[in-house]
């Protein structure tokens, strides 16, 4: 169930405000006074002055006695008569005071929402480098990076000098076109909508649909999560190459809603963005440089957080592994083909599967699944990767799935011929996710042959053939090595059966 849109605030200038307003959702709180802007230290002062004018007239009153016949009386009501002028001087004099600073209060504050400069979210100046420096997105900005934790920023902060994040515009084809600026809470733009609460804001250069690339999206939000007492966002709002997106795929969707206890609330600005209206976030904390930064042991606890979290969600039990034994008393040794249609599978899957099940049959409690991901839900794939020792698999996003199993699972990776001279570091990425997520890479095997191309097999148009390539296979090295990774794998299981473990629940339940 999608949560209900998050509160929002709308503040309105003085001067200025568009007729469309009572079209806003019945989220949207219009704030009319024009002292919205005070900020604490004019409050103080006005209530002093209060206090001054209170006291002068208390003091007038007490001198409203008629004189006596003597000359002292007559005296005294002399001074009494020129004290009262000086009052009354006094007291006019403070409440004009108090009325030109006000009107200069005003003023200062109009000249301060009209001097809030946005800037474009996608600068064009740097697109040629984005990956590389700090970053192009919101290119004015530096990240926040303590040593071995996630890089991010946090708005309003001690960098950003106690100033919110606004951002304007929602195009979806052209980042150039939608903006940022920072403005402090008391002079935000004219005609801005304050949306109240967390608001996660996520930059990612590849895309959300990708289980992969979305998935290294989400990371570092996991990772704040995680650190901040667990503090919950109350939308996301999401960019690609500076473009508004709407969408996560449905298997990251899923996965953000078993780890934040609910379904991510996507922010589009139906409704409350114009051509020239911002809007501004009470708290934001914006990513956008994926995991980087972070040090291997802050990954494998996010890791933990969201393998836990997605088997709570989808009723898997948490003793993992290790508590599965067959009649024998022998720990179950699961092995998991997962495998693809099209581009990256094999040639002949019913050979490969064929290998994989004779090595299997000859370890007492082995078993070997066959599956492919495309015809399984979210929940589906949690319980078949709690149930995976060895996962075997072509190299593609169907691999993301490597961290649902138990700490210390196997992965075996195979690739099309002509990758390792083309594909560049891309290659590697579940050989990193293996090492992140606490898992073993046991290696992988590259087929040597493949669809010929018609340039010196190094050039690089040479990927464009060879990147939807089918997988071929050898028996003899399939084999052997199926019999290491099983043999290496047994004995971890039952060193690990005779250490009696238990999971009492996940960080933030």
């Amino acid at each position: 169930m999608s949560k209900a849109p998050p509160e929002m605030d709308r503040t309105t200038s003085p001067i200025s405000s568009k007729a469309h307003h009572h079209h806003l959702k019945h989220h949207h709180h219009r704030t009319l006074s024009p002292f919205s802007f005070y900020s604490p230290k004019l409050s103080i002062y006005i209530l002093a002055t209060c206090v001054i004018l209170f006291i002068l007239f208390h003091i007038q009153y007490s001198l409203q006695t008629p004189p006596s016949n003597s000359p002292l009386s007559t005296s005294s009501w002399s001074l009494m008569h020129q004290w009262q002028r000086v009052i009354n001087t006094t007291t006019t004099t403070l409440a004009s005071s108090s009325t030109n600073c006000t009107n200069e209060l005003i003023s200062l504050a109009d000249k301060l929402r009209h001097s809030v400069t946005f800037l474009p979210l996608k600068d064009l100046r740097y697109t040629q480098t984005a990956l590389q420096g700090h970053t192009w997105f919101m290119s004015s900005m530096y990240d926040t990076h303590e040593e071995y934790e996630v890089q991010y920023q946090q708005f309003p902060s001690e960098n950003s000098h106690g100033r919110l994040l606004c951002l304007k515009g929602r195009d979806k084809h052209d980042g150039s076109w939608n903006s940022y600026a920072l403005a402090w809470p008391e002079t935000l733009p004219f005609n801005a909508t304050l949306m109240k609460g967390l608001t996660f804001v996520s930059y990612n250069h590849y895309n959300y649909d990708n289980i992969w690339h979305g998935l290294s999206a989400m990371v570092p939000f996991v990772a704040w999560h995680k650190k901040n007492k667990c503090e919950m966002p109350n939308r996301w709002v999401l960019y690609h190459w500076g473009e508004l997106r709407l969408n996560m795929g449905l298997w990251l969707k899923t996965l953000m809603e078993a780890t934040f206890n609910g379904s991510p609330y996507i922010e589009g600005f139906e409704g409350v963005l114009g051509d020239d209206e911002p809007v501004c976030f009470e708290k934001a904390v914006v990513m956008r440089h994926n995991e980087g930064g972070m040090s291997r042991e802050r990954r494998m606890e996010v890791y933990d957080l969201m393998r836990c979290k997605a088997r709570m969600y989808c009723n898997v039990s948490l003793e993992g592994r290790v508590a599965e034994v067959n009649d024998k008393g022998v720990p179950v040794i699961g092995i998991t083909m997962f495998m693809r249609t099209g581009p990256r599978s094999f040639r002949n899957q019913t050979e490969v599967i064929g290998i994989f099940e004779r090595e299997c049959a000859k370890v007492d409690s082995c078993r070997v699944m066959v599956a492919y991901s495309n015809n399984l839900s979210f929940c589906e794939q949690v319980k078949l990767m709690s149930m995976t020792d060895i996962l075997v698999s072509p190299h593609g996003a169907q691999l993301t799935n490597m961290f649902l199993m138990d700490r210390k699972g196997s992965v075996m990776e195979f690739f099309p011929k002509g990758w390792l001279k083309l594909a560049g570091i891309g290659q590697y990425v579940f050989h990193w996710i293996a090492s992140w997520s606490g898992m073993r890479h046991q290696g992988a095997w590259r087929d040597p042959n493949g669809d010929k191309c018609p340039y010196p097999e190094d050039d690089r148009r040479c990927m464009s053939i060879f990147k939807s390539g089918k997988i071929g296979h050898n028996e003899t090295y399939f084999g052997e090595w199926a019999r290491n990774v099983l043999a290496e794998v047994k004995t971890r299981k039952m060193e690990e059966a005779s250490k009696k473990t238990s999971s009492t629940g996940c960080a933030c339940s």
